[in-house]
């Protein structure tokens, strides 16, 4: 099975996702000129040798009306006293932000876009429909984030950098690159933030800023022990997007490996995102341990909360089953999936979530088929549909939330909006 496995061990960016990606094509030279093709308002886009710490790679560099994007770090004294770094990168760029907030910077490309102008300019392009559709898929995320972290609807929502086009260009290249590879399975590491806070056109933000901290809800990630963002918003809306499953680098037969450089020096560790494209296995397997539990005294609504937050923590499944407890008493087993890594911590958050005592971690090896996705046109529109393969099974079925969603949109049952989907799978 084609398989791309992307390690973000050093965070992730558009650029540095898109550099990374770009190293696995056959005809670099031919994507890089179809890509400055586009016609992408006042852009141009380079491929160029890099290095950090030894380690040589390619640098993704956008140009816009003959400028670039900068970012600054800032590194908290132990005073509490912020001191900014310009680390000549372009990961605060993407910080979007509502129309009504101030910006600092004075650049002509710095503009306020909608994420109505966002679809208009991807869909200006003469790019394959799949990569298209994949653009819109990262942005619509982007976009979701950012309306939660601003308590907005999406579609009022406007971007300061996440929108300008210097970000679109990165989710372009990437979207396009992916549809040239057509891997069968995506995978990708945990991924690390970093940690502090970055300096944007309204002030500083946390890191990981509020959308890439939304974003990265159900993905493992970890601070790491290096100050600055190293995941940026851009980078976790296509990490979201892209990503059918999560591990350490699976059991493949690597037929290339690319590297992306950013441009943030982290002492004596490359800053860089690394991608391998090769052959896997029919179907995979893997250790896990399960967190059971039994309870008797909590509300079904409690404990579908529970389960809800064991999900959004890193669990890879949970569920409760009905049981009868000593005395006769009606009650649930809970079961909770999760990686060996992660069976302590989680087990404590089941103590903490539900009204239970104690819990039982099992070690148990689980065996899966491979999950995936491709996207189906329909009368109604796109829908992401879920697919899972090995050992000689196939399966699909439609993506719950885009065809909830469309049904809310267009007013129309849910079961159409199924029915049509699963008539283009």
């Amino acid at each position: 099975m084609k398989t791309l496995y992307i390690e973000c061990s050093m965070g992730a960016a558009g650029d540095m996702l898109a550099a990374a990606v770009y190293e696995l094509l056959d005809d670099k030279e031919a994507f890089i000129k179809k890509l400055n093709s586009l016609g992408i308002p006042g852009v141009v886009m380079s491929a160029e040798p890099a290095e950090s710490c030894g380690l040589a790679g390619t640098h993704f560099r956008v140009v816009v009306n003959g400028e670039e994007e900068r970012s600054e770090d800032v590194h908290m004294h132990e005073h509490g006293h912020g001191h900014c770094h310009d680390h000549s990168h372009d990961h605060s760029r993407e910080h979007g932000h509502e129309h009504h907030h101030g910006h600092e910077h004075g650049h002509a490309h710095h503009h306020h876009s909608g994420l109505a102008d966002i679809r208009a300019v991807l869909g200006s392009l003469d790019i394959p429909e799949k990569a298209r559709a994949d653009a819109m898929g990262v942005y619509d995320l982007l976009a979701a984030a950012e309306a939660r972290a601003h308590g907005a609807e999406p579609e009022h929502i406007h971007f300061h950098e996440v929108g300008s086009l210097d970000a679109v260009a990165d989710v372009t290249a990437v979207c396009l690159a992916i549809e040239q590879l057509k891997p069968e399975r995506i995978v990708f590491s945990p991924v690390r933030t970093g940690y502090g806070f970055v300096r944007c056109a309204h002030g500083l933000l946390p890191v990981p800023a509020p959308a890439a901290a939304y974003l990265l809800e159900g993905v493992p990630a970890y601070a790491g022990d290096i100050e600055g963002e190293m995941c940026t918003p851009t980078g976790a809306a296509l990490i979201k997007y892209f990503a059918g499953e999560f591990s350490n680098r699976p059991a493949m037969t690597v037929l290339k490996t690319g590297c992306g450089m950013g441009s943030k020096h982290f002492g004596d560790s490359p800053n860089c995102v690394r991608a391998f494209l090769g052959e896997s296995g029919d179907g995979t397997a893997d250790e896990v341990c399960e967190i059971e539990c039994s309870i008797d005294d909590m509300t079904g609504e409690a404990l579908g909360y529970a389960i809800e937050k064991l999900m959004a923590d890193g669990a890879l499944d949970a569920c409760a089953v009905p049981a009868v407890m000593k005395k006769g008493r009606p009650g649930h087993m809970l079961v909770v999936v999760a990686r060996a890594d992660d069976a302590d911590r989680l087990a404590r958050a089941v103590l903490r979530e539900t009204a239970t005592n104690g819990v039982r971690i099992k070690p148990c090896r689980r065996v899966k088929l491979v999950p995936g996705s491709r996207t189906v046109s329909t009368e109604y529109g796109d829908v992401r549909v879920k697919t899972a393969s090995g050992f000689g099974v196939e399966r699909a079925k439609p993506e719950y939330d885009d065809v909830a969603a469309i049904a809310r949109e267009k007013s129309v049952p849910f079961s159409e909006v199924w029915r049509a989907a699963a008539k283009e799978m």
